[in-house]
């Protein structure tokens, strides 16, 4: 397994993501071309933005790369 993802176009190591947007992203603005992204936050306040497919990939990669340590459905936050 690689410790490298591939989000919009850019090699990420995975042990740089803080964490990975659920919501796509939706401000309003008319000039915004972000909007349907999900925002994948780095390390040192820096952000990529990935499509549904990359989010999705992203989520398995680092689910796998942590053992397939994800949350189970009846844990009670």
């Amino acid at each position: 397994m690689s410790i490298m993802c591939r989000v919009d176009d850019k090699n990420i190591p995975l042990y740089r993501i803080m964490w990975v947007a659920a919501t796509p992203h939706f401000c309003g603005e008319e000039d915004c071309v972000r909007e349907g992204c999900y925002e994948v936050r780095l390390e040192h306040g820096e952000t990529v933005w990935a499509n549904p497919v990359e989010q999705g990939e992203v989520l398995q990669q680092l689910e796998s790369w942590q053992g397939g340590m994800g949350m189970s459905d009846d844990e009670d936050w």
